[in-house]
């Protein structure tokens, strides 16, 4: 298996829902700024509202940062109403290009990827799926990789 950290971020195109509308979100529009993929299974289900009102919470703080918060899940477009974008990728091909696809079970991991503006991926974790993640720790790890940067 090839390391992901410094990969380029895959070609994608998918539907999104963002400010109570539908709109197709790309690779093309990830070019050029920083970027959070934030991988979860499904909506409603165990950790996944405390985890999507966590960011929520915190957006207004990522977007000061420039950083763009892309959730995906494997849901349809149709169920997803948060103000940043959430993606759908119902046939997994952003779950399996990030590597956090659970083939058997059509979902994905908990997975958390930070994308620069040139489009290399300089953060990746995935965790099991009962186990919830901190947007503050985010948000510092964001701070981080930009200061390096």
């Amino acid at each position: 298996m090839e390391p992901i950290i410094n990969s380029q971020l895959p070609e994608f195109k998918v539907q999104a829902f963002q400010n109570g509308s539908f709109k197709t979100v790309s690779h093309e529009d990830v070019k050029g700024k920083w970027a959070i993929f934030f991988f979860y299974p499904a909506d409603f289900t165990f950790v996944c509202p405390t985890e999507l009102v966590d960011i929520a919470e915190k957006y207004d703080q990522f977007q000061a940062m420039g950083v763009e918060v892309y959730s995906v899940s494997t849901d349809s477009h149709f169920v997803h109403k948060i103000k940043y974008p959430m993606l759908a990728d119902p046939t997994g091909v952003l779950s399996r290009a990030f590597g956090v696809m659970i083939e058997e079970e059509g979902m994905a991991y908990r997975g958390t990827f930070l994308v620069n503006p040139e489009g290399k991926i300089k953060i990746a974790e995935i965790q099991d799926n009962n186990i919830g993640r901190n947007a503050d720790e985010l948000l510092r790890k964001v701070e981080a990789a930009q200061f390096v940067a």
